[in-house]
């Protein structure tokens, strides 16, 4: 099995920190879902999509219930680009 690689860019890692800083019980699921998307990002608990409309070509993965990453797969070069977390209305 093939495991990608997470790119985490300097946008992302700023708005993450912050993230956590309001969420700072989210942090063990936060860590597991990436865990989880660098292992398998088809995993079914992830529930990766693509989006559509201005979002077309960016997909997302659950955190749980509230919280999404939204990121650009490049599947050939097996890397994960993390654009954005946060609730629905952030990340979408």
């Amino acid at each position: 099995m093939t495991t990608f690689s997470l790119v985490f860019t300097e946008t992302y890692n700023r708005q993450a920190a912050k993230w956590l800083v309001r969420h700072p019980e989210m942090r063990s699921q936060y860590l597991k879902t990436l865990q989880l998307l660098e292992l398998n990002p088809f995993h079914p608990s992830l529930r990766l999509h693509a989006l559509g409309g201005r979002l077309a070509g960016v997909h997302s993965v659950s955190i749980n219930l509230s919280y999404r990453i939204t990121l650009e797969m490049l599947v050939e070069g097996h890397e994960i680009v993390l654009l954005k977390v946060g609730d629905h209305d952030t990340v979408y």
